[in-house]
């Protein structure tokens, strides 16, 4: 007869999410994680795998928690532009809080810690930011078709470039207990939708 699990995998994987994204792939142990999760280790193995696959899962939550929010902010009907720039703003100030920036970006964070050598990790770095600039680059098409951003614009390079903004926010907001870097940056980029 099988036995009935003792605990709850979602509220575990969040835990897990939790526990990851504040300390780093790195620097949580096993142990850690039978600590935080308050389960054993061989359930933990059986229920989510390995420590990488644990974590994987647990990045796969974050972003399918974070990035529709922004998706839905992105396509709303009515002006785009006026969207664009407050999701860039909310990352400044995301990123400048005092509470918000010591953890970061979770997916920020496995792109410096695991991408350049975990594919795994690498691929769903680049899924979300994939999503990310695509969101982005259809707000800007539509700004521009609504005459919210001027014609000489290539809506494709500035989503780039707002995604790359989005992610330097977070990295450099994590490390810098200066909010003007990071609220000045976003400004002098929203400068140039203008």
């Amino acid at each position: 007869m099988a036995r009935t699990k003792e605990f709850d995998p979602d509220a575990a994987l969040q835990a897990a999410l939790e526990l990851f994204w504040r300390r780093g792939y790195e620097a949580t142990s096993m142990s850690d994680l039978v600590e935080h999760l308050g389960i054993g280790r061989a359930s933990i193995y059986a229920t989510f795998g390995s420590k990488h696959e644990l974590y994987l899962r647990a990045l796969d939550r974050y972003d399918r928690a974070g990035l529709p929010p922004i998706v839905r902010e992105l396509s709303q009907p009515g002006p785009a532009l006026p969207a664009v720039r407050a999701v860039v703003r909310r990352y400044a100030t995301e990123a400048a809080d005092e509470q918000l920036r010591r953890n970061g970006c979770m997916v920020t964070n496995a792109a410096a810690e695991l991408a350049p050598h975990d594919p795994a990790a690498a691929r769903h770095v680049e899924r979300n930011w994939d999503q990310l600039e695509t969101v982005l680059h259809s707000a800007l098409v539509r700004a521009q078709a609504q005459g919210e951003l001027p014609a000489d614009r290539n809506p494709l390079t500035l989503a780039r470039m707002l995604l790359v903004l989005l992610q330097g926010l977070r990295v450099v907001g994590k490390a810098s207990a200066d909010p003007a870097r990071v609220r000045d940056a976003a400004e002098q980029a929203l400068a140039l939708l203008d």
